[in-house]
């Protein structure tokens, strides 16, 4: 089976996700895993999907020609699904705190400054109680084995004094 790493964004309307899911399905692949989301009025998406090696091709077409028709902006390319490298350390990491210009990359910083590679991310402002406004963030991280939690959670939360944070080993 091929791996295609599919790429989407458009103006937010009905029938999106069915036009990308039917090429996929259309040439007997399976779509695994996806981060979909609606921000300020436009649809962003990644999509992994197996297809079957001999369909890759008209996959890739197919996708094509959605891009063509103007619904959506679309990038696929091949991909090898590696399996899970047990020499890595796996991380969860939370993060809450009074929001300001600038705290993902403060963030990202002091994860490659560690070394530590960030798998998922995402990322959300909402309201604060009192007032402002409330960053959140949720990720997978890795990084090299015996890589210590607490020394990475002091040195996030190091980015502002308001910052609650929390990075757990996943077992």
């Amino acid at each position: 089976m091929g791996a295609l790493v599919i790429t989407i964004i458009g103006d937010d309307q009905e029938g999106l996700v069915e036009a990308v899911a039917g090429a996929i399905a259309d040439n007997g692949g399976n779509w695994e895993k996806s981060h979909m989301a609606e921000l300020a009025g436009k649809f962003a998406g990644i999509v992994l999907a197996r297809i079957p090696d001999d369909a890759v091709d008209a996959a890739l077409e197919s996708l094509r020609a959605i891009d063509s028709s103007g619904l959506l902006d679309i990038r696929a390319e091949r991909a090898v699904i590696s399996a899970p490298d047990d020499s890595v350390a796996a991380f969860t990491l939370r993060v809450v705190g009074q929001d300001h210009a600038g705290i993902v990359h403060e963030i990202a910083q002091v994860l490659a400054a560690h070394k530590v590679s960030i798998e998922e991310l995402e990322t959300e402002i909402v309201p604060a109680p009192m007032s402002g406004r409330m960053f959140t963030a949720s990720a997978t991280l890795t990084a090299a084995p015996g890589t210590d939690a607490e020394v990475l959670e002091v040195s996030v939360e190091a980015v502002a004094p308001d910052l609650m944070v929390e990075i757990e080993p996943l077992v």
